[in-house]
């Protein structure tokens, strides 16, 4: 390892820590004494509040109540992280207070007049995909901050018409086509169920119930999302159909491979056959079999519903 790359780790290592043996920066690094005494030395001179304890057992501590200190970032990484920014435009909210066009100016702050021309040419020729959506979620940082703290949440959602209240725990939260969705455990059902963020207009922690640990709710979708009447299924789809699965598939199913053969495979439950008809439709002639019969049927069903609206046009 280069004595800059060592530099930048030992920051990041030696960050969220209060001491630290000379011993230990020669074990993690493999270097001699007078080379961690030097690195040490190093770290100094570019700003890291670093000092020494005399004594038996001495070691080195790092002042409190200070802000990260600098870290060095190679050209690609600086390029990754404009352009891994610049997929937040794609939202119209996200779980951070902030103004994506603010932070871009603050980043580019931190660079070189050079570095800013050539990211700015490369965002004329590179661009991350992203789907844009109109769609508000006024709640989705307090969503984010209940799931992290394990908090019990009292939520006002609408559906359709009716306005409805929920007492869940959320445990994950994911976007797909510029949507954001937040999945939770229902103390109600004792089930987990799926929200669209922008659909949910109050949230507030609630004592009702007793919070989970979030450990119970990172288990397989099998486990979790399962009920004992769900239908399995099986879809062998085309190579052009596994990259429909790759750009949209859903926690109760995935994809596996077998003799040089794809095959989507999952379950669905009572209630979701609209759903799991429509999802089926998209891949088109890219399907070659499906079992069981009954969703056979039901995509069937669906042709029949759209042909039919088509007609009527």
């Amino acid at each position: 390892m280069k004595k800059s790359e060592r530099l930048n780790d030992m920051m990041i290592y030696l960050n969220d820590k209060k001491f630290f043996s000379l011993k230990s920066i020669m074990d993690r690094y493999s270097i001699s004494k007078s080379t961690a005494l030097r690195d040490i030395q190093s770290l100094e001179e570019i700003g890291m509040p670093i000092y020494s304890k005399t004594g038996r057992n001495g070691c080195y501590g790092i002042l409190p109540n200070r802000l990260l200190s600098p870290i060095v970032f190679t050209v690609d990484e600086v390029q990754a992280l404009y352009f891994a920014m610049q997929t937040l435009n794609a939202y119209q909210s996200t779980p951070f207070h902030l103004n994506v066009q603010k932070l871009k100016q603050k980043f580019e702050g931190c660079i070189s007049e050079e570095r800013i021309k050539n990211l700015r040419k490369m965002e004329l020729i590179f661009r991350l995909g992203s789907y844009k959506s109109k769609n508000v979620c006024n709640c989705l940082q307090d969503i984010l901050h209940m799931a992290v703290d394990e908090n019990v949440c009292e939520v006002h959602y609408t559906k359709g018409e009716l306005k409805k209240q929920y007492y869940v725990q959320f445990f994950d939260i994911t976007s797909a086509y510029g949507q954001w969705y937040a999945t939770a455990y229902n103390f109600q059902t004792k089930k987990p169920q799926v929200f669209r963020c922008d659909k949910i207009y109050f949230v507030q922690p609630s004592d009702k119930y007793i919070a989970k640990p979030l450990s119970e709710f990172l288990i397989s979708p099998k486990e979790m999302f399962r009920d004992h009447d769900s239908i399995d299924f099986e879809v062998g789809v085309t190579a052009k159909g596994v990259d429909i699965f790759y750009k949209e598939h859903y926690p109760s199913m995935e994809l596996q491979q077998e003799n040089g053969k794809y095959y989507i495979r999952g379950f669905y439950k009572k209630g979701e056959e609209p759903f799991i008809a429509d999802y089926f439709t998209i891949y088109g002639k890219r399907i070659i079999s499906i079992n069981p019969a009954g969703l056979k049927n039901l995509i069937l069903d669906r042709l029949d519903t759209l042909k039919s609206h088509f007609i009527s046009l």
